[in-house]
């Protein structure tokens, strides 16, 4: 397995993500007056920022508008950020042809029906553990976290080992006894 995950993730230079079931675990909280929170597990956080520490992009795509997003993504350090678009392949597109990576050099987590295009264009298509049953089966890899729950950092951190970078990113490097 370790064999065939090094060849997947060789190319791999973009991870572009969902947000709502992936970086969240779906859940869409709003109060009295209608001011929307969402929840977001900090793992994934540290794991986007190794993965750019390491020399690689992260990108959002989502469906929704939130400011939320927006203000998780500056402290995150995340510059590709587009959100409203029910249609993600052709913004997809225009990400690639932006940054000039190839579709078979990005990697995209999703988890539900509008995710389906953009997994069958990328390189590597990731599904979170508690995905629709078609992303699932579309998906090459199936993480076994759930969207919200550390399913973004268990791809980077699978995407790093793979790549022979993981120890590189880690703040305090394991000593051989």
């Amino acid at each position: 397995m370790a064999t065939k995950d090094s060849e997947r993730a060789k190319p791999i230079r973009m991870i572009l993500s969902d947000v709502d079931g992936v970086l969240t675990d779906g859940s869409i909280i709003l109060d009295n007056q209608g001011i929307e929170s969402k929840v977001f597990y900090v793992r994934d956080g540290l794991a986007i920022k190794l993965w750019q520490k390491a020399g690689f992009t992260f990108g959002l795509l989502t469906a929704r508008n939130s400011q939320i997003v927006k203000l998780r993504a500056l402290e995150l350090g995340i510059e590709i950020v587009r959100q409203g678009f029910a249609e993600k392949l052709p913004v997809a597109r225009e990400i690639f042809k932006v940054t000039k990576v190839e579709p078979e050099e990005v990697c995209y987590i999703g988890d539900d029906l509008q995710d389906l295009a953009v997994m069958y264009e990328v390189g590597l298509a990731v599904a979170v553990a508690d995905a629709a049953n078609e992303v699932r089966k579309a998906a090459t890899w199936v993480t076994t976290a759930p969207g919200g729950r550390g399913a973004v950092r268990e791809l980077i951190e699978r995407l790093l080992k793979a790549k022979g970078r993981w120890e590189e990113c880690l703040p305090i490097r394991p000593t051989k006894q």
